[in-house]
């Protein structure tokens, strides 16, 4: 069923802002909320306060989804971390009569540059606010996401084994921010990473075996705003895509190929596509794994991903990129 939101233009926000994210203060909170209620017809404000309060928040509006008085916009005010919590609150019921509208508030903000850019956020909300209507800059799109079949939860922006999860790890330890503390992380861990043993199998056929330095399913293009992982990604196809670097390929080199692509020309790389991806480490111990820029502590030694397909309406420019 089409979004009501997606031929109309929203009426009804529900803003869910995380107040411990980099970008917080009630100053831009009243910004976003006074830009809203300028087009919309009534506009609420939550403030998370606990992990897991987002998703809970974005539950109960896409359970009320179609109701007179339930938000059909809710605008998610922080970095990667609150919009994965949006996200899964918003797939877990279906979310047909509520569109996510992403405010970039963190470090990475992969999400948000999946779908904008460098595009001024600004610009963003106000195109899916008042600029949504029959050949306008932006709607409503119907996006895959990916599920988690281990834990159950919403993949969005991606998810990646190996060295990229590992660097969320390093990270903590970093005295910087923004993409300069991922960007250093990254760089950091692959200096001195060993690959893992491990086989990637797409829809039933094994694509890769042997030495793994990652193995990414998504998703958008790029992970950690700035690596372009996923080259060939599209976030409507009804696929999943897979990109695996092996062995042959030094880790150290990753940062730097992983910024323009230029991974995709070299052997060890492999590249494909289907609905149920399973990545593994096949010599018994954890697989290192992370989604959406949380690291996953749970996961054993295989992670199933399925597409769900078009699970999610969310605002981006009326072209995809």
């Amino acid at each position: 069923m089409a979004d009501r939101a997606a031929v109309t233009g929203p009426t009804r926000a529900l803003i869910v802002a995380n107040p411990a994210s980099g970008s917080h203060s009630p100053q831009w909170i009243e910004r976003i909320a006074e830009l809203c209620a300028a087009h919309l017809d009534s506009v609420e404000v939550y403030l998370t306060t606990a992990p897991g309060d987002a998703t809970d928040v974005a539950r109960d509006a896409a359970a009320d989804g179609g109701t007179a008085t339930a938000p059909d916009l809710l605008v998610a005010v922080g970095g990667d971390g609150t919009v994965r919590e949006v996200v899964q609150g918003l797939v877990d019921p279906g979310s047909d009569g509520v569109s996510l509208a992403i405010v970039p508030g963190g470090t990475g903000n992969s999400a948000y540059r999946m779908l904008w850019g460098d595009r001024p956020w600004e610009d963003a909300l106000k195109a899916a606010l008042a600029d949504s209507g029959p050949g306008g800059t932006a709607r409503a799109h119907r996006l895959d996401v990916a599920l988690l079949r281990e834990t159950g939860n919403a993949v969005f922006l991606g998810a990646c084994s190996g060295v990229i999860a590992d660097a969320l790890i390093t990270a903590r330890e970093i005295p910087l921010t923004g993409r300069a503390r991922y960007a250093k992380a990254f760089a950091d861990t692959a200096a001195a990473y060993r690959p893992y043993p491990g086989r990637v199998t797409v829809d039933g056929t094994v694509v890769h075996e042997g030495p793994t330095v990652l193995a990414n399913v998504g998703g958008g293009p790029y992970r950690g705003g700035q690596y372009l992982v996923l080259p060939e990604s599209r976030l409507d196809d009804g696929l999943l895509d897979v990109c695996v670097i092996g062995g042959d390929i030094p880790a150290s080199r990753v940062p730097e190929l992983t910024r323009t692509a230029a991974h995709m020309e070299h052997p060890a790389t492999v590249y494909a596509r289907g609905r149920t991806i399973v990545v593994e480490r096949t010599d018994g111990q954890r697989l290192p794994l992370e989604h959406d820029g949380e690291y996953q502590h749970g996961i054993g030694t295989s992670a199933t991903f399925e597409v769900r397909e078009a699970a999610l309406s969310v605002w981006a420019p009326a072209q995809l990129p």
